[in-house]
C-alpha cells in the first residue's frame, strides 16, 4: 500500500534560484516523501539560467521549474511550508498562518555564480533530512497516514 506524501511548498523570494532548486531536488531524491511545488514572495517571473545550470550539472531536471506567486491554493494544500525567503515566518507571510512553516536559513545565490552550487548543496542537505524525519516518523506512526511532523525550531 502506497503511503501518502506530505505536500511541501518551498518559498523564496524570488522564486528564480533557492525554492525551485529545493522544488527539483524533493521531486527526485524524496518522491517517495514529498509532493514538492515552490513559489516566491516577489517571483521574478523566471528561473535563473545559473539555477538551471546548476541543476542539470547536479543531475537534476530543470524542465518543469517556473517562477509564480504563492497563491491561496497552493498555501492551503500545503502540509508544511518551507520559508528560505531569509525573512523569519514571522515577517514574512504577516497574513498568513505560520504553524506549519519552517525557517531555513539558506543564502541566496542570485547574481553570484560562484554561489550556485554551495547553494544547491545546502539545499539537497535539508531536503535529504527532511525526507529523512519523514520515514521515521513513518516507521513509528505505522498505519501509512500523512506524514506530518511539527514544525522545526529555526536553525
Amino acid at each position: 500500500m502506497a503511503q501518502q506524501r506530505v505536500k511541501v511548498l518551498f518559498v523564496c523570494l524570488g522564486n528564480a534560484c533557492r525554492s525551485p532548486m529545493a522544488e527539483a531536488i524533493a521531486r527526485k531524491d524524496a518522491a517517495q516523501e514529498i509532493e514538492a511545488s515552490s513559489a516566491g514572495l516577489a517571483p521574478l517571473g523566471f528561473v535563473a539560467q545559473m539555477t538551471n545550470e546548476t541543476l542539470t550539472r547536479n543531475g537534476y531536471s530543470a524542465e518543469a521549474l517556473s517562477s509564480k506567486p504563492i497563491s491561496p491554493q497552493a498555501w492551503g494544500a500545503a502540509d508544511v511550508i518551507i520559508n528560505m525567503s531569509g525573512r523569519p515566518k514571522e515577517h514574512a507571510f504577516r497574513s498568513l498562518p505560520r504553524a506549519r512553516v519552517e525557517d531555513w536559513e539558506i543564502d541566496d545565490p542570485y547574481g553570484n555564480a560562484e554561489k550556485y552550487q554551495g547553494t544547491y548543496e545546502a539545499i539537497r542537505l535539508r531536503v535529504h533530512e527532511r525526507a529523512a524525519r519523514l520515514r521515521k516518523e513513518r516507521s513509528v506512526g505505522g498505519k501509512g497516514g500523512s506524514a506530518q511532523l511539527p514544525p522545526r525550531a529555526r536553525d
